[in-house]
């Protein structure tokens, strides 16, 4: 914009000595100039209403510098701070943006899906062989007959099917109530886990005094659970701990139940099975935004472990998703540079031996020692995604389109007729958190032409 802005100056002083028609085109110009000056002034002051209308006059060099993950031989820390846009999807502000990102979800929500297109998917039989999975849920004080009935579904549309064993957890002993109408609920092998103190509790180096001046910073904030040391405790359980449970250790593959969720459609199809044969990491049903005054200092923690251990980001990770601020750009700000996009974790299905890998597990040890579980209310859902995007492969990360599901407020419900109870391409109860929706931006930056080419 100054390039333009100062040849058209030049342009003005060489017609000066001209009049008439020549009069008029230096008005024209003026005004353009003016106009220019007004909209760049605008986009300084509120850039959520003009987000890359005029790309900034150093926006090759930008580019240029956040390119490359590792420069000479160190981690560069340009590349995952800045969102490298893509002109092929260029925008004018950020409601022409959420509108074409809708069109796109609805685009592939409305389009007939039953099953993953691919061949070989493995169906029930008499003699069926399991792989290593369980279905994993944890019971919360005046939750049981939620789970219950959430148990209910799951076992209706997917696991009367195939028997896959349940794997209960608690803080606390589970009453014999809870477990007869388990038992009248499934024929499945049951375990439960109570959890130990050390596994569940807040780790002693937590700052009472930094965590109550958090608290007061969320409450301010108006953010949900802000105070419950409970909830803290289950995001940080949820991060980390819970993949190296020793009753979990037989098991490769889980598939987290969460009190309160409802299912919609019959999966009649070994979800472990299709997962272990493609070579699926994760796979989620909802991507959403997350609340950035929850992990204000979350992907700076990340970014000081990344340029200690460069080696363990994977060059094919989901940057683009994680980085990008167009949508949010208020977000990014919060957090220096993370979108906040997630994939919401209360329905999940995940290989545990990831969590449990070296990139992974040295990762968690760094966030659980800076203290952001309790200084702040990071969460499993944001924790998961992100260890996700930078150290697995994107194409390994499967978004189970044909799964109907919801947890209020959202939903995932296909266009199927397997599916009951939804109705169809409905994201959220209320219009307006629409723009929470972040799944355009996994379409358009993560999925594969492979992984496209499934739905």
């Amino acid at each position: 914009m100054l390039v333009l802005k100062k040849t058209l100056i030049r342009l003005i002083g060489a017609l000066t000595l001209c009049g008439g028609l020549v009069a008029i085109t230096i008005l024209i110009i003026k005004n353009h100039i003016e106009s220019g000056d007004q909209q760049l002034e605008a986009c300084q002051l509120d850039p959520d209403k003009c987000l890359n209308r005029l790309m900034p006059e150093n926006y090759d060099s930008i580019l240029h510098d956040a390119d490359e993950i590792i420069v000479n031989d160190q981690l560069n820390t340009k590349f995952f701070r800045k969102f490298k846009y893509h002109f092929d999807q260029r925008v004018s502000h950020t409601q022409e943006l959420r509108d074409t990102n809708r069109e796109l979800y609805q685009q592939y929500m409305g389009a007939e899906i039953h099953e993953p297109k691919v061949a070989g998917l493995v169906r029930p039989s008499e003699d069926y062989q399991l792989t290593s999975a369980t279905l994993v849920a944890f019971l919360k004080d005046k939750e049981a007959d939620q789970l219950i009935a959430t148990m209910q579904q799951v076992e209706k549309t997917f696991n009367r099917k195939f028997h896959y064993p349940w794997t209960f957890i608690s803080e606390k002993p589970f009453p014999a109530k809870f477990k007869k109408k388990v038992a009248q609920t499934t024929t499945s092998e049951c375990q439960y886990v109570v959890l130990e103190g050390s596994q569940w509790e807040q780790p002693a180096h937590i700052d009472k005094a930094k965590q109550q001046e958090g608290y007061e910073y969320l409450k301010s904030k108006k953010i949900q659970y802000a105070t419950q040391v409970s909830y803290h405790n289950m995001c940080r359980f949820y991060s980390g701990t819970f993949f190296h449970l020793q009753q979990l250790q037989k098991y490769k593959y889980y598939w987290r139940v969460e009190p309160g969720t409802s299912y919609y459609c019959d999966i009649d199809y070994d979800v472990f099975k299709f997962m272990e044969e493609h070579g699926k990491t994760y796979g989620f049903t909802l991507n959403i935004y997350d609340q950035p005054d929850t992990i204000r200092s979350l992907w700076d923690t990340t970014v000081d472990f990344l340029k200690e251990h460069p080696q363990y980001v994977n060059a094919e990770g989901s940057f683009d998703w994680l980085l990008q601020d167009l949508e949010h750009p208020d977000y990014n700000t919060i957090t220096n540079g993370y979108s906040t996009c997630h994939f919401w974790s209360n329905f999940e299905i995940g290989d545990m031996d990831f969590f449990r890998g070296e990139s992974y597990t040295k990762w968690f040890e760094h966030l659980d020692q800076a203290g952001g579980f309790y200084y702040e209310r990071w969460g499993d859902a944001p924790v998961h995604s992100i260890g996700l995007g930078l150290f697995e492969d994107k194409a390994k990360i499967h978004w189970f389109r044909d799964i109907g599901y919801s947890h209020t407020p959202y939903s995932h419900c296909p266009t199927s007729n397997k599916c009951h109870g939804c109705e169809a391409g409905v994201f959220a109860e209320h219009h307006g958190d629409d723009k929470q929706n972040c799944m355009a931006n996994w379409i358009k930056y993560s999925m594969t032409e492979k992984e496209l080419d499934i739905y």
